[in-house]
């Protein structure tokens, strides 16, 4: 039985980690099946955001560590690969978490672009009471997300944050009713999804990359080659016609 299940909502695309008996643990093949879900949808013309969610119960508990075999460092690298798969991705990427979120089931989370929590959800790093380091670029996402405090907070000193106190640290965007959570998730995307796809990936490499500049002015630079693109193009063209007409139908 496949571990992934991979559905379209538009321009969106819906994967889910569909192991509920094992609550969607990050065993070899899931992570496997997962890499080439990612794979399929960004060669994928019609597909301009991912939603990644898990089949309830659990959005994701874990890493399953019995599966790492003779090489641990080569086992390792194979249960990260799906994770950084999603982290790595230029489409715009959601994690809609809809229960538990463990270990390296947090990182799952973390790679994604944006965080949305249903209630039920609980964050839980889990590494220390496990005895094993966190992994994976645990502690590098988690500090660029939510700060050094609140990282200290949930990984040494083992604080566990449901959806609301996710939503307080700024771990998640927004948290909402469980009912509502995939909904939210696919509507949300579908906003970047309905920009013109190469723009759309070019501001998400833009975001990226300016988490490294500490001068404004080189921010300036770096917009302004992708700004000038941006003009040279037709989807720029037709939208200022569209709202010009707005606005001149308005008056």
């Amino acid at each position: 039985m496949p571990l992934i299940r991979t559905e379209r909502d538009g321009r969106v695309a819906v994967i889910t980690l569909d192991d509920p008996q094992r609550r969607n643990a990050l065993s070899m093949d899931l992570c496997a099946e997962l890499a080439a879900a990612m794979d399929e949808v960004e060669s994928d013309d019609a597909v301009g955001a991912v939603v990644v969610t898990g089949a309830s119960p659990a959005f994701c508990a874990g890493a399953d560590l019995t599966q790492l075999g003779e090489s641990r460092r080569d086992g390792l690298l194979a249960i990260y690969e799906g994770f950084l798969r999603v982290a790595g991705s230029p489409l715009p990427t959601i994690a809609a978490v809809n229960g538990a979120a463990v270990g390296a089931g947090m990182n799952l989370a973390l790679a994604a672009d944006v965080r949305l929590a249903g209630r039920s959800a609980r964050f839980d790093t889990r590494f220390l009471d496990l005895g094993i380091h966190p992994g994976g670029g645990h502690t590098w996402m988690l500090r660029r997300i939510v700060g050094p405090q609140a990282a200290m907070s949930m990984v040494v000193f083992g604080e566990r944050l449901d959806g609301a106190e996710a939503e307080r640290v700024g771990l998640v965007w927004r948290c909402v009713e469980d009912a509502d959570l995939l909904d939210t998730a696919v509507h949300m995307a579908a906003r970047a999804a309905a920009g013109p796809p190469e723009l759309t990936r070019r501001i998400k490499a833009t975001i990226g990359d300016v988490a490294d500049i500490a001068v404004h002015a080189d921010a300036v630079d770096r917009e302004l080659g992708d700004q000038l693109w941006s003009m040279d193009q037709p989807a720029f063209a037709e939208r200022l016609a569209q709202l010009q007409a707005r606005i001149s139908g308005a008056v």
